[in-house]
């Protein structure tokens, strides 16, 4: 099917790309099902609204920029997604863009959690730790 998207303008998706969300994602309740588009040549990707054309949002691997990121992932998550293998699991995290690039962030507290074998996902708001929505994603180190 042909889907307009955000960034992409029209572009063709298979249905089976679509991960579902069953509570959507905060701020955006009515939005559940997505597909994740790469974005050429760079790390990023951009998870698309299939109902919207207007609701996308910029993800990367969190892992990629922020070697220490760790997080137990809550029991009534892993239920809710039906997660049976660590090698079912991708995570990303929304990207806030800013200009210049260099003072982009990532919200670690919230990661986007994906169930690729199921086509689950959901947003998960992390309790009880450190990270924030607004970890700068390149450092002065150029990390």
């Amino acid at each position: 099917m042909n889907l307009q998207t955000k960034f992409h303008g029209e572009v063709e998706v298979n249905e089976e790309q679509f991960i579902h969300f069953n509570t959507g994602i905060p701020g955006f309740i009515d939005e559940k099902e997505f597909c994740i588009l790469p974005i050429e040549e760079t790390p990023l990707f951009v998870l698309q609204s299939v109902k919207s054309a207007g609701t996308a949002f910029i993800l990367t691997d969190p892992f990629s920029f922020f070697t220490e990121y760790e997080f137990d992932l809550p029991e009534e998550v892993t239920e809710a997604l039906t997660i049976s293998s660590d090698k079912d699991v991708a995570v990303f995290v929304i990207l806030t863009i800013q200009e210049p690039f260099e003072k982009t962030t990532a919200n670690l507290q919230a990661p986007v959690i994906i169930n690729q074998k199921e086509k689950q996902g959901k947003q998960v708001i992390l309790n009880g730790t450190s990270y924030t929505t607004k970890h700068q994603l390149i450092t002065k180190e150029g990390k």
